[in-house]
């Protein structure tokens, strides 16, 4: 279970480790080299996935915490911060940088989180088949998703200052950086009373011995760091030639492609916790890389752009504003879908529409609706989500009080701490009426 999805992955970044050393020439087409670069970044980012989930057995502490945030999230950040340092000397480079930090964004709210909840309702759907329990209908978090909830609130109304202004200076990436940093601190202090479970290779990984675990890991993460720091350069500067070489618009695999390859890997490990029955687990894990990415790497921009021999804001143009536009208007969206620790199947049906809808609607003016679309639906779910809350408590009430444990239509109720199942996963369902 161990040895051959790593030789697999090995096999994958081989070749990109002997294009970056010139063991193939030097005129190698573009697009070979993106292929073969993101190969390789695809790999390493798996190996960095199993890495990561397995060290959780060992490595503790707000230290070990923030470098395996910043490990797990090495691949897309590699990427996109180089495009922002080149940006400071050309300026070229910025609606690259700008693409791939939106599309990693968007790619991540709305597709990576209705995945994971739609899987994670049909597997607790193929468990109930032979039993006669209501079909789940909502994907229940746990209690301590509030912090998540809220803190990705604060940073979705923060994140309108970018399109507001049309610029990022460094003194809000600055900011920004430290709102992560500060998040990091407190998640780092908040206990579970829950023991971390693991899946595929990173399961095979914790029934080592201490000693050739501790090494198998720090090995993996090696390894795998080497590969996406020497990949990284060329796979950006790649894919804006194949663009040119294909005839297809370089802005469009910049921000698309490269987030795909980088966070694919994140977004198999969280399908398979949700196959697990683990759904609350895995979009919790995306939630938090969504926080990262609009942090962390966000906030980054402006220092490598600063770094890199740019001026101390980094100037946006009309697509790029319209860009982040989008980007912050999804993300509110996707608050509002939280906000009650409920995430319903119809939201992410809702989610993946309106992603999907973002490659009819090219046009500038056409994203402004879009995005306006995207804030009156943020207005409405919070609406809704509050008077279903309102009413649940009220007919709960209404029925005998909390001895009950039902609402008025014979539903279970749905709360976190009436759904959950052993591992501590609520799947509930939505009250019928």
């Amino acid at each position: 279970m161990l040895t051959r999805p790593l030789a697999i992955c090995g096999t994958a970044a081989v070749p990109a480790i002997l294009l970056r050393l010139g063991v193939f020439g030097d005129n190698v087409p573009d697009v070979v080299q993106m292929l073969i670069y993101g190969a390789g970044i695809v790999a390493a980012s798996f190996v960095l996935a199993w890495a990561a989930e397995a060290a959780r057995r060992d490595i503790s502490g707000p230290l070990a915490i923030a470098l395996l945030a910043l490990v797990a999230v090495l691949p897309e950040y590699a990427v996109d911060l180089y495009y922002a340092f080149q940006s400071g000397s050309d300026h070229s480079y910025i609606s690259y940088a700008s693409a791939n930090v939106n599309g990693s964004n968007r790619l991540l709210l709305g597709l990576g989180w209705p995945l994971v909840v739609l899987i994670a309702l049909w597997a607790v759907k193929r468990r109930r088949r032979s039993t006669r329990m209501p079909t789940p209908k909502t994907l229940i978090l746990p209690h301590d998703s509030r912090r998540d909830v809220l803190v990705l609130g604060g940073l979705a109304l923060a994140g309108f200052f970018i399109p507001l202004t049309g610029s990022i200076p460094v003194w809000f990436g600055v900011a920004l950086i430290l709102v992560f940093i500060a998040y990091l601190a407190v998640a780092s202090k908040a206990e579970s009373s829950e023991e971390p479970e693991y899946v595929s290779v990173s399961a095979a990984i914790v029934e080592l011995p201490d000693r050739v675990r501790k090494a198998t890991v720090a090995t993996m993460f090696i390894a795998a760091a080497v590969v996406i720091l020497m990949s990284a350069e060329p796979f950006a500067d790649a894919l804006v030639g194949a663009g040119t070489q294909l005839g297809v618009d370089s802005y469009l695999l910049v921000q698309w492609l490269a987030p795909l390859a980088s966070e694919s890997p994140e977004f198999i490990v969280a399908a398979l916790f949700a196959l697990r029955g683990m759904g609350s687990a895995a979009i919790g894990t995306l939630i938090a890389s969504k926080i990262n990415q609009w942090s962390l790497l966000v906030g980054s921009l402006p220092v490598a752009h600063l770094f890199g021999g740019g001026s101390a804001t980094m100037q946006l143009d009309s697509r790029q504003i319209e860009e982040f536009t989008l980007t912050a208007t999804q993300t509110l969206l996707g608050v509002a879908i939280l906000v009650t620790l409920r995430f319903h199947r119809w939201a992410a049906v809702l989610l993946v529409g309106l992603f999907s809808l973002q490659f009819v609607v090219t046009g500038v003016e056409g994203r402004y609706v879009l995005s306006i679309i995207h804030v009156v639906l943020a207005v409405g779910v919070t609406a809704w989500n509050l008077w279903h809350v309102r009413q649940a408590h009220a007919d709960h009430h209404s029925v005998g009080g909390p001895e009950s444990g039902e609402d008025h239509d014979g539903s279970a109720a749905d709360s976190p701490d009436t759904s959950r199942t052993a591992h501590g996963v609520g799947v509930g369902q939505t009250q019928t009426r």
